[in-house]
C-alpha cells in the first residue's frame, strides 16, 4: 500500500476589504481542490485558513521588516503544495496588496508549488487583465501554473459552486499529475519539471 502524503493548500487573497467575496470564491476553489486530491488516495491534502491580506496589510508594506502575521503569511505560502492566489482587477491588472505580498518572495521561491490564480473582473472586458500581469511574475517565482486561471466574473459570484466544479472536472486530473511530480522527494527543479511534462501527458492520454 502506497503512502499517502500529507499537502498543504495555502489561500492567498489580494483583495484590500477584508472578508471580501473574492475570499469566498478562492476558499470554495481550495476546499474543492482538497477534495480531489483527496479522491486519489496518494494525498491528505490539509486546507490551511485563508491568508486575507487586507487583513496583515500593514505588516506588508516593508518587506525587509514584515511583521509576525505577514513574516508567518509569506512562510504558508512557502510551503504549500497548491496555492490558490486570488484578486480582483484593479486598474487592468491584480492589486497592489497582492504585488507587495509577491515582493516578499525571493526568486524561485514557488518552485515546489502548484499555483492556481483566481481573479474576479467587473465584466467581461476585463476578464483576462488580472490573469495576463499576474502569470510573469509567477513564472519569476518559479510556480507552475499547470491549469487556465479560475477567471470570473462579479456577476457569477452569485451562482459559484457548479463554476468551480465544472472548472475542476475539467482540469483536476492535471493538477493532480503536477502535484504529484512536485512533490516526490530528491529532484532537481528542471527534473521536476520533466516530470510534470510526462505526468501530464499520461493523464491526458
Amino acid at each position: 500500500m502506497s503512502r499517502v502524503s500529507e499537502i498543504r493548500i495555502v489561500t492567498v487573497v489580494g483583495n484590500p476589504k477584508a472578508g471580501s467575496r473574492t475570499l469566498t470564491a478562492a476558499s470554495t476553489l481550495a476546499s474543492g481542490v482538497a477534495e480531489r486530491l483527496r479522491e486519489v488516495g496518494e494525498f491528505d491534502p490539509v486546507v490551511a485558513e485563508p491568508i486575507d491580506l487586507a487583513v496583515i496589510a500593514d505588516g506588508l508594506l516593508a518587506p525587509w521588516r514584515l511583521s509576525p502575521a505577514a513574516a508567518n503569511a509569506v512562510d504558508s505560502a512557502r510551503s504549500a503544495a497548491v496555492l490558490v492566489l486570488a484578486t480582483p482587477t484593479y486598474k487592468a491588472s491584480y492589486t497592489g496588496l497582492l504585488k507587495l505580498f509577491l515582493d516578499t518572495l525571493p526568486a524561485g521561491s514557488l518552485a515546489t508549488a502548484a499555483v492556481l490564480p483566481l481573479t474576479v473582473a467587473g465584466g467581461p472586458g476585463h476578464r483576462q487583465l488580472a490573469d495576463l500581469q499576474l502569470r510573469p511574475v509567477l513564472s519569476e517565482l518559479g510556480a507552475a501554473v499547470p491549469t487556465p486561471s479560475l477567471l470570473l466574473e462579479e456577476a457569477q459570484l452569485a451562482a459559484l459552486p457548479p463554476i468551480v466544479e465544472d472548472f475542476l472536472d475539467r482540469h483536476a486530473a492535471v493538477l493532480t499529475a503536477t502535484v504529484a511530480a512536485l512533490r516526490r522527494p530528491a529532484r532537481t527543479a528542471v527534473t521536476a519539471r520533466t516530470a510534470v511534462t510526462h505526468e501530464l501527458k499520461g493523464s491526458l492520454s
